[in-house]
């Protein structure tokens, strides 16, 4: 089996999970979907906010947030493959 390379993994999460929540902000602070999610996520990341500046506030948080979750998730997947 083979095994993941962890930091590829770690910098397509984090790249995805970060233009998911830098896309999100923007859309909320022209239309009203997605304001739900915004909320919740402004609990989690500090400074995250609908708008240009909030939006890439969250998109560094989601950034390293989904960087580190990248890195768990092959981390795991290597050990159980074995």
């Amino acid at each position: 089996m083979a095994k993941l390379d962890a930091k590829a993994l770690a910098l397509s999460f984090g790249i995805v999970w970060a233009a998911g929540i830098f896309i999100v902000g923007i859309i909320s602070s022209y239309v009203v979907w997605g304001d739900g999610f915004v909320r919740v996520m402004q609990s989690l990341y500090l400074g995250y906010y609908s708008g240009i500046f909030g939006s890439l506030v969250g998109a560094a948080w989601g950034f390293v947030d989904g960087y580190i979750g990248g890195l768990i998730i092959a981390w795991l997947y290597n050990r159980f493959a074995k």
